[in-house]
């Protein structure tokens, strides 16, 4: 049992090293460009304002797995006039995920509670809530919101419903106490930001390149260096190992270092020194089949294993139906 509690900390140690790439840069760029400077040229916690007075927002793009989340939080929590606020203790960011099932009161809602202010009542309107919001994020002296999962404002089967939540998100970038909004999910974001061009021209898109064959295996062939240093382990890899990992991570980082780390805890849990090709086969069981005739890590024609076809055969039949609601507004 000691073991098995000293290896799950290692590993939870690997977890908590952060790897910053490109998007970590482009994501801090774009999110400093919409912050004020002062009469020295110094970063100032305040939105910086463009035509009509309003903030700007920064959205990011990027398929589930690819590592958004983690990088936006490393950005803010790294930006030092970012950090907590004196006056009132908490950062001068709010971050939280956009409810699944959405409506214009839950998204509020969802805000205020991420504020820390609870028990919004039940026979509260939309506008009182959203006029609670606005109260709330300048009394924090809130700079900066990001709603994660923000893919999920489209709100059930109601285009009207998802346009109100924008139109509301884009009346936070302006008034006495602006915010600068950065919203993160999937592609579908870029469909949602869709439903009212008003909004999509005050963010800046951000969409991470994938993993490539050959750019990258380099780069993640020293990361699985680097991880197995930390652990004492030695790795014996074979020639293409990166480019099946980039396969099977779907061409995602963060995807990619979740199957590494699977695959060092694995070697570690068999009390293996050599990190090997059989151990991130046995990280694919954990994290997508097992099936050995579709293991990316075993055959031989692993280039034409199908990944995520159900998936995207779901995707796009939900983007025809959402053309078709907007179609019909």
């Amino acid at each position: 049992m000691n073991d098995i509690a000293k290896i799950r900390s290692e590993v939870k140690q690997l977890r908590e090293m952060y790897v910053p790439n490109e998007r970590d840069a482009e994501i801090r760029l774009h999110l400093l460009r919409c912050l004020d400077v002062d009469d020295a040229g110094e970063l100032i916690p305040a939105p910086a304002r463009y035509s009509g007075n309003e903030a700007r927002g920064v959205m990011v793009i990027e398929g589930s797995g690819g590592g958004k989340t983690t990088a936006i939080k490393s950005v803010l929590s790294e930006i030092d006039i970012l950090a907590p606020n004196p006056e009132t203790g908490c950062p001068r960011y709010l971050a939280l995920d956009v409810p699944p099932y959405a409506t214009l009161k839950s998204v509020g809602t969802a805000i205020l509670e991420a504020s820390g202010m609870s028990g919004v009542s039940d026979k509260a309107t939309a506008a009182m809530v959203w006029r609670a919001v606005r109260h709330r994020l300048a009394l924090l002296g809130i700079v900066v919101l990001w709603l994660d999962e923000a893919q999920d404002l489209v709100l059930g089967d109601s285009a009207m419903e998802t346009e109100k939540t924008l139109r509301m998100i884009k009346s936070l970038m302006k008034g006495d106490h602006p915010v600068v909004p950065i919203l993160s999910g999937t592609e579908r974001l870029g469909e949602v930001i869709g439903y009212d061009p008003q909004v999509s021209r005050r963010f800046t898109k951000i969409r991470p390149s994938d993993l490539e064959f050959g750019a990258d295996e380099g780069s993640l062939l020293g990361l699985i260096d680097a991880y197995c240093d930390e652990v004492g382990l030695g790795a014996d890899l074979g020639d293409d190992l990166a480019a099946r990992l980039i396969h099977a991570s779907r061409r995602r980082f963060g995807r990619a270092v979740v199957l590494i780390l699977h695959a060092i805890e694995s070697a570690l849990m068999d009390g293996d020194e050599i990190l090997t090709i059989d151990h991130f086969a046995v990280a694919w069981v954990k994290e997508d089949r097992n099936d050995p005739d579709s293991n990316v890590f075993l055959v031989s024609d692993w280039l034409s294993v199908e990944l995520d076809q159900q998936a995207e055969e779901y995707e796009e039949a939900r983007t025809k139906r959402q053309k078709k609601k907007l179609e019909r507004v």
